[in-house]
């Protein structure tokens, strides 16, 4: 169950930084692109890992 969640959240935050990409309208040059996509997938990684400890901490917290 944790894996398949665990799964699920990095597919998820993949897609979001690859559309995050993909919607700027502002001209960067390709190591700017990189840095802000880099960026936002290291914040999305943070706070599912911030997601998962709480869903952990909840689960253990019930038995």
């Amino acid at each position: 169950m944790r894996k398949s969640l665990l799964y699920f959240v990095y597919a998820l935050l993949f897609t979001v930084s690859l559309s995050a990409l993909n919607s700027c309208r502002e001209d960067k040059s390709a190591g700017e692109k990189i840095k802000d996509g880099v960026e936002n997938v290291g914040d999305g990684i943070e706070e599912g890992v911030e997601e998962i400890g709480d869903e952990i901490d909840d689960a253990t917290d019930d038995n």
